[in-house]
């Protein structure tokens, strides 16, 4: 395959001709959590052809920004994991679907959540500023996706998965991102059975204030 270039001797034009192609940036997200096999990354991404998928995990690979390995049990075979080079473009990642939640459009009827996409949905709204001093245990159930969050005086941890004795079970649909941009209420959230929480509706009110999409900003008028 014929190098993509943009003709610029620039930094920004060089990672976008790393990933930049469609498919590579999101492949990368879905290995922020850690290493997974081929058929993990296809289920992750269900409209993706496997050739396109095979070709994107090669430039990646050629890139230095992802390497094979051999997974150990339970998953076993061989997986792909970022390298350290790799890992670096977390935060970028982070920061660009914070950017990209501000102006999401309501889901479509075929569009899928994963646990990937909560997990970093999490990570990217988080507000250390506002849970200084909270320490508490949260399980968010969508469907038959299970992610569990601990907040300890700022820090966030996440994770896949039931949490033991959890302080609060927060169990809702993708209406989650309407909850973190203000757009849904939180008691009107309730109160509809949008959203069903086992725990005290202040810790969700805390939520709600910990994990936040800001609003797109507004130019000012002339």
């Amino acid at each position: 395959m014929k190098p993509r270039s943009y003709g610029k001797y620039c930094g920004i034009a060089h990672a976008l001709e790393i990933v930049g192609e469609r498919w590579a940036l999101v492949l990368v997200s879905d290995l922020i959590r850690g290493p997974k096999r081929f058929t993990d990354l296809q289920r992750g991404q269900p409209r993706i052809p496997s050739n396109v998928l095979s070709s994107r995990l090669k430039e990646l690979e050629d890139a230095g920004v992802v390497q094979r390995r051999i997974l150990p049990r339970p998953a076993t075979g061989v997986g792909y994991e970022l390298t350290e080079y790799g890992r670096e473009l977390e935060d970028i990642v982070l920061r660009l679907g914070l950017w990209g939640a501000q102006s999401m459009p309501k889901p479509r009827p075929d569009d899928i959540a994963t646990v990937d996409t909560v997990f970093l949905a999490l990570l990217s709204t988080f507000r250390p500023e506002t849970a200084r001093g909270l320490r508490v245990g949260y399980e968010l159930r969508l469907g038959e996706i299970v992610v569990h969050a601990r907040v300890d005086d700022g820090r966030l941890e996440v994770d896949e998965g039931p949490l033991a004795g959890p302080d609060l079970v927060i169990e809702t649909d993708m209406s989650l991102h309407s909850l973190l941009t203000g757009d849904l209420d939180p008691l009107e959230a309730l109160e509809s059975g949008v959203v069903n929480i086992t725990g005290k509706r202040d810790l969700f009110e805390r939520f709600v204030e910990i994990f936040h999409i800001p609003p797109v900003p507004v130019a000012p008028s002339a």
